[in-house]
């Protein structure tokens, strides 16, 4: 087991529009999970959407712990996401590319320029575009 005292934690917000794919990237990343993480609130799977605050984490370099703050992405829930904001070093922003802007993207852009000092943009569900040129064609202007 590593030693959690000597890793130096990280936490990164995973934000976007309703069903973007922040869930499944952070299930995809983590190895370890919390009670609330992947929508495992009942209303979540019944609704099919991410209704509380997730958090999973992974270690990289056996030096940082990088805790994943997955927010919901329904526009009804940003007083949930305001709460996951506080505590975000870096906010991942997830474009579903096959959508591109979409309102909430908008919202969390916003948040990322009041309240987060590092923003890394990422185009998801590339494997659904037909050929690379619309993802060629995507510029993020901020």
């Amino acid at each position: 087991m590593e030693d959690v005292k000597s890793l130096i934690n990280v936490n990164i917000g995973v934000l976007g529009h309703v069903d973007s794919g922040k869930t499944s990237l952070c299930k995809a990343l983590s190895t370890t999970a919390s009670t609330a993480a992947f929508d495992a609130n009942p209303q979540s799977k019944e609704r099919g959407i991410t209704l509380d605050l997730g958090f999973s984490a992974f270690t990289l370099d056996d030096k940082w712990r990088v805790t994943l703050v997955d927010c919901p992405g329904h526009a009804s829930l940003i007083r949930t996401v305001l709460g996951g904001v506080q505590i975000m070093d870096i906010m991942l922003l997830i474009i579903d590319i096959t959508k591109g802007m979409q309102p909430q993207t908008a919202e969390c852009l916003i948040l990322a320029n009041i309240c987060c000092p590092h923003l890394i943009v990422v185009l998801n569900k590339v494997d659904l575009v037909e050929g690379n040129a619309r993802v060629a064609k995507v510029r993020i202007f901020l």
